[in-house]
């Protein structure tokens, strides 16, 4: 019973969510607030590199439900037109083999292409038998310093050892 419950309670709180978000948004349409209300000239940038990731498995919370939930610390040192480096934390599930799924969150801090600041990084993967998907996108104004306004998704490829980016990004014309 405290299962579905818990199940339950989640579902409720995801709905109450959803359905306050759409009554944020009616109530700035209606008052003339748009989110396309602030004009800023954006330019498309290109940064590539490499990143070397050190993950630390933490303890699970619940090794009683289904499959179990990993958790890890994440700390990177990223190399290239991205020099910087990154805290975060994965939760990830592993089905069967070829089959899981990973969240993570994580906090990049340095230089991008010349420009000081911070900003989050939210990761969504999937790899459905064998067949890998991933979305990793800047967290909206999550941009600090001369990296405020940034904006951008970033690509991921692990070949044999080594992790690569590619992040294709925008920031405005004026930091």
């Amino acid at each position: 019973m405290k299962k579905g419950f818990r199940g339950g309670a989640g579902f409720v709180i995801g709905i109450c969510l959803f359905v306050g978000f759409d009554a944020f948004v009616l109530a700035q349409r209606q008052s003339g607030v748009s989110s396309t209300a602030k004009k800023e000239t954006n330019r498309m940038f290109h940064a590539s590199g490499e990143f070397e990731v050190k993950m630390t498995p933490q303890p699970a919370d619940d090794k009683s439900a289904g499959a179990a939930i990993g958790r890890f610390i994440l700390d990177k040192t990223i190399h290239g037109d991205l020099d910087a480096t990154s805290k975060g934390e994965m939760l990830a599930v592993m089905a069967v083999q070829g089959s899981a799924g990973y969240v993570a969150m994580e906090q990049v801090t340095g230089k991008l292409n010349g420009r000081n600041g911070s900003f989050a990084l939210q990761h969504s993967g999937t790899m459905t038998r064998g067949a890998p998907q991933l979305s990793v996108t800047v967290v909206p104004d999550s941009g600090t310093d001369q990296l405020k306004g940034l904006a951008g998704k970033m690509t991921i490829k692990i070949e044999g050892a080594r992790h690569f980016y590619e992040f294709e990004y925008t920031l405005p014309e004026n930091p």
